[in-house]
């Protein structure tokens, strides 16, 4: 038979596959988090009709004589480029900012995405809609504080969840005592403590302008400070004494206040109590942070997206659903925060859109089409020398 034949039938089925990929495709040009894929050929193993001959004496030398055996495909890569940002307003939305993927558990394996269309199941855990993946991260421990080198695990956000209550420990005092106020002048400062299980109490601080300067006294209602005066440098007008003393379990910090003429700026900064309270609503950070608003007025880490980075992310194997998982060419997965180790940062109220052009797409569809038409050319052209060559025996 001819070569020309099987050549024709392989361009066939090259350029057919190059159609279902552009079809592929052109189906998933709104599917969000999308990457688009691109078809290599090479050719295949060409046939020897002549062998090169190399230079004699009083003879050059002549080339190889090859006959090619058709069309192969040599891989189908996946286009990791950006895709457009789409805003949606919504709070579980995310959008990846540069490299790097979401991590999700199916089970007992881990998936990675560029689709941040997340939501909360009944259980409050964060999850891909359709998928019922469990998003991954780090959960915020006492405190708020988050370790990014711990072991992941599911994200979950539940509604009405608690700020347990903190006892406060220190409360700051800053700003000025007016050195030439009258005699008799009296300011009070109160601030707002709370105890173990969040009851409020108030510490007041009285300061009295005497003859001999500023004195100041300090009260809980069940603990109090004495009356002592005040001494401030005579050249920085910083307070040299007092600047710390403790009024029950309370430590007021006073080191910050000074005494010059001609203002009483005299406030407190900060005290570190706070009563319980439950979550109202919570936002995302540009680096992954997820931080909770609660009813007491506070914000506080609730947890950590985790964030997935490949040496060669072309390696990764599509999984369906938007999903990829680890390939041996892949390489295994470098996991860390948003916006370190070379991970994008994330936006909030965003989606990244599939970044298929649909221009490239519409003229991959011409090229593969005729391509698809010419092999098929080369076929009917191979059997009508065919039909005259059983033609001979007439």
């Amino acid at each position: 038979m001819l070569r020309s034949l099987f050549s024709g039938i392989s361009g066939l089925r090259s350029h057919q596959t190059m159609l279902d990929v552009t079809g592929n495709n052109i189906a998933n040009v709104n599917t969000t988090g999308f990457k688009a894929s691109q078809v290599q050929f090479q050719d295949t193993l060409s046939q020897v009709v002549q062998n090169a001959g190399g230079a004699q004496a009083g003879n050059g030398g002549t080339n190889p004589a090859q006959v090619g055996l058709g069309v192969k495909v040599a891989g189908i890569t996946t286009n990791f480029t950006q895709g457009a940002s789409q805003l949606t307003g919504r709070s579980t939305d995310m959008m990846i900012q540069g490299d790097g993927f979401f991590m999700v558990r199916k089970g007992a394996e881990t998936f990675y995405t560029r689709a941040g269309s997340f939501d909360f199941d009944a259980t409050g855990q964060m999850v891909l809609p359709g998928e019922g993946a469990l998003v991954q991260g780090w959960l915020a421990g006492p405190g708020g504080t988050i370790d990014t080198n711990g072991p992941v695990s599911d994200l979950s956000v539940p509604a009405g969840r608690l700020m347990e209550a903190n006892a406060s420990t220190e409360a700051v005092f800053g700003g000025n005592l007016k050195a030439d106020a009258a005699v008799g002048t009296s300011l009070e400062r109160v601030v707002q403590l709370f105890d173990e299980t969040g009851n409020a109490r108030e510490l007041a601080l009285t300061f009295t302008k005497g003859a001999a300067g500023w004195t100041m006294s300090a009260t809980d209602g069940t603990s109090t400070y004495p009356t002592t005066p005040l001494v401030f440098d005579a050249t920085t007008g910083a307070l040299t004494s007092p600047r710390t003393f403790a009024v029950g379990a309370v430590t007021v910090d006073l080191s910050t206040v000074s005494g010059f003429a001609g203002v009483d700026t005299i406030a407190k900064k900060s005290q570190d109590g706070y009563a319980a309270g439950t979550l109202e609503s919570f936002a995302l950070a540009a680096d992954g942070t997820i931080t909770g608003s609660f009813s007491n007025g506070l914000k506080q880490a609730i947890g950590k997206l985790a964030m997935g980075s490949f040496t060669n992310p072309a390696g990764l194997s599509k999984a369906g659903g938007s999903l990829y998982r680890t390939s041996v060419n892949s390489g295994d997965a470098q996991i860390g925060a948003a916006g370190t180790g070379g991970r994008g940062s994330l936006a909030g109220g965003a989606l990244e859109m599939s970044n298929v052009d649909l221009s490239s797409e519409f003229t991959n569809l011409i090229v593969a089409q005729r391509g698809f038409q010419a092999n098929s050319r080369v076929i009917t052209t191979s059997d009508e020398l065919l039909q005259e060559l059983v033609n001979l025996k007439r």
